[in-house]
């Protein structure tokens, strides 16, 4: 059964900004640090951001400044907020743990594409 959700991609201007979302369950939302990664076409999957249960936000150096990462733990729900998007962002995002990523766990993703 599916664990993690992504949407809110799409098709953004540089400069530009998106939010995306990710469902979990109760579960997940109530014990975890959650985290979000992003995998370009041909390229390896990396850290963008994890947030902690209290909500302290850690982010990859190429993103620091410019997104930011929170969660709903009522609403089940981890978001990451995108601003100043640059076309090097083009990705699929994932949620997933934010420690420790579960292989089996990683959902379709959502596209963000930043035009050049």
């Amino acid at each position: 059964q599916v664990q993690f959700v992504e949407s809110g991609g799409g098709l953004v201007q540089p400069g530009g900004s998106l939010r995306l979302s990710c469902a979990a369950s109760g579960t997940v939302f109530r014990f975890f640090v959650l985290g979000w990664y992003r995998q370009a076409p041909g390229k390896q999957r990396e850290f963008v951001a994890n947030i902690t249960l209290s909500g302290t936000g850690t982010y990859a150096d190429s993103v620091l400044g410019r997104f930011t990462i929170s969660r709903d733990n009522d609403k089940n729900t981890l978001y990451l907020q995108m601003n100043g998007l640059k076309p090097e962002d083009t990705a699929v995002y994932y949620c997933n743990f934010g420690k420790v990523p579960i292989a089996t766990y990683w959902g379709q993703g959502t596209q963000v594409t930043v035009s050049s």
